[in-house]
């Protein structure tokens, strides 16, 4: 029997914005004191076992946030049972949830930003082909999202 409140982010490839999520916000869960399982996954199976994009490791270290024990994995069918938020980067992969996801999960899956205050987005833009500042501008969106993600957890 689940105990635990389960989170899943969602990018496409998991090699950038998801692993960063999922870092991000267990160290803030951690330090809030929060027992979660959290994890991350791609909607595309393009980078199936492998460590998120050095960039994104570099940025997110900068930071205090480690992402160098993540895998890329691809979402599975019964992540939607398992998890209570499947919660994606942007619109195109909330779609492509949305399609897979059995009815009776579908309120499980939203977008992270639903979470952010401050950022003004309503997506954490893909920051794969972009320069150097694409990254900071991730776990800006994410730290701000994660912040408003950990207030709702609190209330429940």
């Amino acid at each position: 029997m689940k105990t635990r409140t389960a989170i899943l982010f969602v990018c496409m490839g998991n090699i950038c914005r998801s692993p960063t999520a999922e870092g991000v916000f267990r160290t803030r869960a951690q330090a809030a004191g929060l027992d979660l399982h959290i994890d991350s996954a791609g909607t595309h199976a393009y980078h199936i076992g492998n460590p998120p994009d050095p960039r994104s490791t570099r940025h997110a270290a900068a930071r205090g946030y480690d992402l160098s024990a993540q895998r890329a994995r691809k979402v599975a069918a019964e992540d939607f049972e398992r998890f209570d938020y499947v919660l994606a980067m942007d619109h195109d992969n909330l779609e492509m949830l949305q399609r897979a996801c059995p009815a009776q999960y579908r309120h499980k899956v939203r977008l992270f930003m639903e979470f952010a205050s401050r950022s003004g987005s309503d997506v954490v833009p893909d920051p794969y082909y972009g320069g150097a500042n694409g990254f900071d501008t991730v776990l800006d969106y994410i730290e701000d999202a994660s912040d408003g993600l950990l207030a709702a957890l609190r209330k429940t």
